[in-house]
């Protein structure tokens, strides 16, 4: 399947596809879980599974469009200003 090419992303994604939603490779998508950026997949049919909507609150969180900011992301702003 050329994940590229889907024109509606599931709810529910396996590694390959959710790394591939999140453009970047499967080893990417999971230092970014292992370092708390990303959630944790969930079982779902004996697979792991990665919900969408989980994964877009991921990169709100992320890129600062919520208010619960990631520390990461404040000792930044602290230590190089709002450009961080």
């Amino acid at each position: 399947m050329n994940t590229h090419s889907i024109a509606r992303w599931p709810a529910m994604m396996k590694r390959a596809t959710a790394a591939a939603y999140c453009d970047m490779s499967e080893a990417a998508f999971e230092r970014e879980i292992i370092a708390g950026r990303l959630p944790s997949g969930v079982m779902f049919g004996n697979r792991e599974h990665w919900r969408k909507e989980a994964l877009d609150a991921a990169f709100v969180r992320l890129t600062g469009g919520d208010e619960d900011e990631p520390e990461y992301r404040r000792e930044l702003k602290a230590r190089y200003g709002k450009a961080a």
